[in-house]
């Protein structure tokens, strides 16, 4: 059976964006909930300035409490060379940098043009493997930019090739639709040049449902050629420099459409869908995904 890994963000992709705010006994208590459904790749915290981010003011705190077991790979989100030294230290498994595709978004999102922020890649970079940890890159907005529009397959290709350089090219790297505009013929040509501009580096998607596609295009990108897929238990989530950028794929309906299509994942659907509940319930609110309400099919007995 062909199998896809699931990274799980709703600890923070998902959270930063949500207004009511978990403790950080409540995020260990996500994690090890994920973690009990079979999830193997985690993102945990990111690293980044808390007057941002407030939501992930406790990062290090995170790290610090979360078991460490075989098998299991806590990701951390860095935007510098500090953040990536802080995640780091603080025992992150793996470092995630982004890169964004359009001018505009990537002052606001990150307060760096792309040159900018392509030569923080390589400090960033020489940080994660000098530790001898893993590192990936996400190419966010790869599909469109709620300022500038439609962004061009040439442009983020573009990126793909200065990422992929041998001295700086990461472990993976994720194509972003960050604000949920793609469709699946434009997923399946972006995976189909990455695959091409860098074979050796794994290859990673992560979709936003926003129009109600982000499903769609995650099966299209493990269709063409992605070994793993962000998704966030609930479908909680959103961009928060993006104007409407709605919540990620939910982690349970994701399992359900691949394991159903005979593509497995590892995890438990049953689990993940209480994961979910539990979440919604934290939140003090029902959470976007579908699988939560609706339950399996067959039920359960």
């Amino acid at each position: 059976m062909p199998s896809v890994d699931i990274v799980e963000v709703a600890p923070r992709d998902g959270l930063q964006s949500e207004q009511a705010r978990l403790t950080t006994a409540e995020k260990v208590e996500l994690i090890g909930l994920a973690v009990a459904a079979g999830v193997r790749r985690i993102e945990a915290a990111s690293f980044v300035n808390p007057k941002r981010v407030p939501q992930m003011a406790d990062a290090d705190e995170v790290m610090r409490l979360l078991p460490r077991l075989a098998g299991i790979s806590y990701i951390g989100l860095a935007l510098n060379e500090r953040g990536a030294e802080r995640a780091v230290a603080a025992g992150c498994d793996e470092v995630n940098f982004v890169v964004v595709a359009s001018e505009t978004f990537s002052q606001r999102n990150q307060g760096a043009g792309i040159a900018e922020t392509l030569d923080g890649w390589r400090r960033v970079a020489a940080v994660v493997k000098s530790a001898g940890r893993r590192s990936s890159v996400t190419i966010a907005a790869a599909f469109g930019c709620p300022f500038e529009g439609e962004i061009g397959l040439d442009r983020v290709a573009s990126l793909m090739e200065r990422l992929a350089e041998n001295d700086t090219a990461p472990d993976e790297i994720a194509l972003a639709d960050t604000i949920g505009v793609a469709v699946p013929p434009q997923v399946r040509a972006a995976f189909d040049v990455l695959g091409r501009i860098a074979p050796a580096v794994k290859r990673r998607g992560h979709f936003h449902n926003t129009r109600n596609t982000g499903l769609a295009n995650a099966f299209a990108a493990q269709e063409a050629g992605a070994q793993a897929l962000d998704a966030s238990l609930g479908g909680i989530g959103g961009c928060p420099f993006a104007p409407a950028a709605t919540g990620n794929i939910p982690t349970e309906d994701l399992v359900y459409l691949l394991e159903r299509s005979g593509i497995g994942t590892g995890i438990n659907l049953q689990s993940a869908i209480g994961a979910a509940q539990w979440l919604g319930d934290k939140l003090g609110k029902r959470v976007p995904g579908m699988l939560e309400k609706a339950g399996p099919f067959p039920a359960a007995a």
